[in-house]
């Protein structure tokens, strides 16, 4: 009778813990799938985030005077679409880019960028105020209008590469029923940007700057038995992406600060302070742009061509 009594407590505990794990487990799942709003999704407005090249571009040093530069557009020249199942008719970049461009060479501090791309508005506009100006009174003050401001210079350019899965990659391990995977995705965006002249048509300088798009997922999995019948399946995950319009607003600032130190170095402009020449940050633009340079190696060119002296047949 004891022994009994002994087995009978013992499977009355056994059952009680199983059904204290099942209590746990379904608790976990519910809070799980329980509704959560997500953090910050009240959170005002406030300026994008600056880049690393926001900063190189706020630090650049004053100029002798400010180029009036106009930009007529920075298109999209891809012309590639985000792959399905997300939107066949969604664009994979930004179409913004001229606006971002415009930004970039204002916060520089050495150009004076003029409206271009919404010329025809401004025109029609500027003929409103002209037109005002016979229809008031006699004592009201005669309305001026200014010139339109020319530009010098003419910055044009584009989005001119994105390339999707450059690079792709994971790695994950599970022992016991409990795992972990990771997965990583790299993608490319490349900006040209140059210079022209307007009086010539010259081209100054011509940069091209590339960005890399970096996305990861970590995902923790808990897949076992807690009984002979009874499954335990637990997972997780997190994700982050950079933003495509952020790389692409850090690869146009590169290209910007690269054109101004480009432009320097061609004595197109000149700083307010020689010695300024002299400053980390117009020093590291100048070496970036020595070893791009040095890069270009005569083993990835080839060996010269050499002339041939044999006699050639004017006949063959």
């Amino acid at each position: 009778m004891k022994t009994a009594a002994t087995h009978n407590t013992g499977a009355g505990m056994r059952r009680a813990f199983r059904a204290i794990v099942l209590m746990a487990a379904c608790a976990a799942l519910t809070a799980c799938a329980t509704y959560r709003e997500p953090k910050d999704v009240g959170a005002p407005a406030q300026l994008t985030p600056p880049t690393p090249s926001t900063h190189d571009l706020l630090r650049l040093p004053e100029p002798k005077g400010k180029i009036v530069v106009a930009v007529y557009g920075f298109r999209d020249q891809t012309g590639q679409y985000k792959p399905s199942p997300d939107s066949s008719f969604s664009t994979s970049v930004t179409q913004g880019a001229a606006s971002m461009l415009v930004k970039a060479l204002k916060d520089s501090g050495w150009f004076t960028p003029v409206e271009r791309e919404s010329l025809q508005e401004l025109l029609t506009e500027r003929r409103i105020v002209r037109a005002l100006d016979g229809s008031q009174d006699k004592e009201a003050p005669q309305v001026q209008i200014p010139a339109l401001l020319p530009a010098s210079i003419l910055v044009d350019g584009g989005i001119i590469s994105y390339e999707s899965n450059i690079r792709t990659g994971g790695l994950g391990a599970r022992f016991l029923g409990i795992g972990l995977s990771t997965q990583y995705r790299m993608d490319q965006v490349t900006v040209g940007l140059r210079s022209v002249d307007i009086r010539t048509g010259r081209v100054l300088q011509t940069v091209s700057t590339t960005k890399t798009i970096f996305s990861y997922e970590v995902r923790p999995s808990v897949f076992k038995f807690v009984n002979f019948k009874d499954l335990l399946e637990i997972e997780g995950g997190l994700t982050q992406n950079e933003p495509a319009q952020l790389c692409v607003k850090e690869a146009i600032e590169a290209a910007v600060v690269h054109l101004t130190v480009q432009g320097l170095k061609d004595n197109n402009w000149a700083l307010k302070n020689p010695e300024d020449w002299n400053t980390p940050i117009v020093q590291r633009y100048l070496q970036a742009e020595n070893n791009y340079a040095q890069s270009i190696t005569e083993e990835q060119l080839g060996p010269p061509a050499v002339a041939s002296t044999a006699p050639v047949d004017p006949l063959q």
